[in-house]
């Protein structure tokens, strides 16, 4: 079969253009991946989101008074060209138009001098007064508009900051929320007990409806008690007691100050960095106070600049991924062949290796007497390392020699996985045990999940780290094969926490389980083949559509994305899957496909920040995996011929 191999009966036709070889495809490709390496030995693509991130931008830029056209002007041409064709601003590539998306960016155009009849904010208005307008919004949306007097700061949800001084043993403190959450809430509450209101410059009273507000939810359901609870918190806000509402207020800037990163940030990510920065500042720190001037300058790193047909634009990555992107890289190129005394592993390995993190974070609170060893997603997060990434920073740096620097600090992140693993025998990304499912029930938590529960891909990942590491008979793994059996979805398939979606987390499970000493033929790794099986396009690739999070008909459906088509034949290969046919199929879209420098194009979002609500895509997702996957599968060609 001359897809898989140099087949000397291949014609010139096959070998060219659309039909190169897998061979000569995982060659270019491969190629690729290395002359992306930097100098510094790490990998990093870029994290791509929605325009969330540049309107926001704006807006805090404009409550500070520190915005100007050299940010403005750039920014809300990005913006611009992200608008679709519905008049309305998308959260992911194709998808359906998101009603605060498309408010927030209204109004950061507004802000950059758009004027209120121009075509594109008339369309965009009509798409909001459709779907409802600011009353039907998001609450981090009105909250925004608060900030400029545009929503009252009485209907808004209550977030007390005495929350900050709740024992972690008490329902709701900070830590029964995600870290991601909990470095939000935090800063929230400052500004939404202080209740500020800044001249936004006009109104946004055009995108109002006038509706009423929806009635109180019934007290049959958790939402009716937890709107009561808000209701008295809110009377509450309204007559504080003085002397615990100022000691809370302290508390919390402390709390917030003690986790800045070394690069300005907090955990590295949008929503805690800006507002951080606003309550910090709400509280008197003056924007010449270091750490309001290395927050506002750590936001440069996370600034992309590009110049295009219609002038410069800027936008903001969410996140960074270097950690994550090295270690998916090093075992993509370890697939592909690389010997582990090559150049490109052995500087990947050093880089990853100064990015242990050897001092306790959050993760602690719950797991008091655990030694620290992990690593976290980002250039400098400390206080926030994660077991999905030392899971596969773990799988990277077995790919390479047996240094005895880089051997002892895979010990530490074996020690510490094992030590962060949940009573339910799974695996969570940033804590064990994180599980208080009424935080999700709170008024104010209505956009992305509040709570970090285990999920199938990161226990997954973490049971095939530990098993290369010689731990298949552990404990630890046993009962992290007995979570994910128990929690395969009934077609088959299994939930995707972290990337899109089904066949995500389907691609990381069946690799694991197979690892882990599961049988090809058995039961659970038979209903996953065939799942993947029904679920592959007419044009050989596999696809997933982000709507699947909130419509399970959409579950394995969608456009063929080389990144999805990799993880579907990664399960395939490990499986040992008696489909030749289907794996061939798959092998050659991705031959089909590829570019002529080597990688593929992938507008799709692959990536999940948070289910049904935030996307990713993730640039260098549409390279790694493949190379993974074509890597694989000719090491063992002679199955497929």
């Amino acid at each position: 079969m001359h897809l898989l191999k140099g087949d000397p009966s291949a014609t010139e036709n096959d070998k060219k253009g659309p039909f190169l070889t897998a061979e000569a495809a995982l060659d270019r490709a491969r190629d690729l991946l290395l002359a992306r390496q930097q100098a510094g030995g790490w990998w990093q693509g870029e994290l791509e989101t929605n325009v969330t991130m540049e309107a926001e931008d704006l807006l805090m830029r404009e409550f500070l008074g520190i915005r100007t056209p050299v940010e403005t002007e750039p920014t809300a041409r990005w913006i611009r060209s992200k608008q679709g064709a519905d008049g309305a601003w998308a959260n992911f590539h194709g998808g359906p138009g998101d009603l605060s998306t498309t408010i927030e960016a209204y109004a950061a155009l507004r802000l950059a001098g758009d004027p209120v009849d121009a075509e594109h904010l008339c369309r965009a208005r009509e798409f909001v007064l459709a779907h409802g307008g600011i009353e039907a919004s998001r609450v981090f949306t009105r909250l925004w508009l608060a900030l400029f007097g545009e929503w009252p700061w009485q209907r808004l949800p209550a977030i007390p900051p005495e929350v900050v001084l709740l024992p972690p043993w008490f329902p709701l403190n900070v830590y029964d929320f995600a870290c991601w959450a909990r470095q939000t809430i935090v800063p929230l509450s400052v500004v939404r007990s202080l209740r500020p209101v800044r001249p936004l410059g006009f109104s946004l009273g055009e995108l109002r409806t006038g509706r009423p507000s929806a009635p109180a939810p019934s007290l049959r359901r958790r939402s009716g008690w937890m709107h009561r609870l808000d209701g008295a918190l809110r009377g509450y806000e309204r007559h504080p007691i003085g002397p615990v509402r100022r000691n809370a207020l302290r508390r919390a800037a402390e709390w917030i100050v003690v986790r800045q990163e070394a690069d300005g940030s907090w955990g590295g990510i949008q929503p805690p960095w800006v507002y951080s920065l606003i309550a910090l500042h709400l509280l008197g720190y003056p924007l010449s106070h270091p750490v309001l001037r290395s927050g506002l300058a750590g936001l440069e790193r996370f600034t992309v600049r590009e110049e295009t047909p219609d002038g410069p634009v800027r936008r903001l990555e969410a996140c960074q991924s270097p950690v994550w992107d090295t270690a998916l890289a090093m075992v993509a190129l370890a697939d592909a062949g690389l010997p582990a005394e090559h150049p490109a592993l052995a500087g990947a390995a050093e880089w990853l290796l100064a990015e242990e993190i050897r001092v306790p974070g959050d993760w602690a609170v719950r797991r008091a007497g655990l030694a620290p060893g992990g690593w976290a997603f980002e250039f400098d997060n400390d206080g926030y390392p994660d077991t999905d990434d030392t899971a596969e920073v773990l799988l990277a740096l077995g790919r390479t020699g047996a240094d005895p620097a880089v051997r002892a600090a895979m010990e530490r992140g074996v020690v510490w996985l094992c030590g962060m693993q949940s009573r339910d025998g799974g695996w969570g990304a940033f804590d064990a045990d994180n599980t208080r499912a009424v935080a999700r029930s709170l008024p104010f938590c209505d956009f992305g999940e509040v709570i970090d529960p285990p999920s199938a891909d990161v226990t997954a990942h973490v049971v095939e780290a530990l098993c290369a590491e010689g731990l298949t008979g552990g404990t630890a793994v046993r009962r992290g094969v007995g979570w994910l059996l128990r929690n395969q979805e009934a077609d088959g398939s299994w939930f995707g926490r972290w990337g899109a979606n089904h066949v995500y987390g389907t691609g990381a499970v069946v690799p694991a389980l197979i690892a882990a000493g599961v049988r090809p033929d058995d039961p659970a790794i038979v209903r996953a083949v065939c799942w993947l099986h029904r679920r592959q396009n007419p044009d050989g690739g596999w696809g997933e559509d982000m709507r699947s999070y909130r419509d399970p008909a959409w579950r394995g459906r969608g456009v063929s994305t080389a990144s999805q088509t990799a993880w579907a034949l990664l399960a395939l290969h490990a499986a040992r899957s008696d489909d030749t046919a289907s794996v061939r199929r798959g092998i050659g879209w991705l031959v089909e496909t590829q570019r002529p420098d080597g990688g593929w194009d992938e507008p799709q979002f692959t990536g999940t920040g948070f289910p049904g609500d935030f996307y990713i895509n993730y640039h260098l997702y549409r390279l790694v995996f493949p190379i993974s996957a074509l890597g694989r599968l000719l090491r063992d060609a002679d199955r497929f011929s």
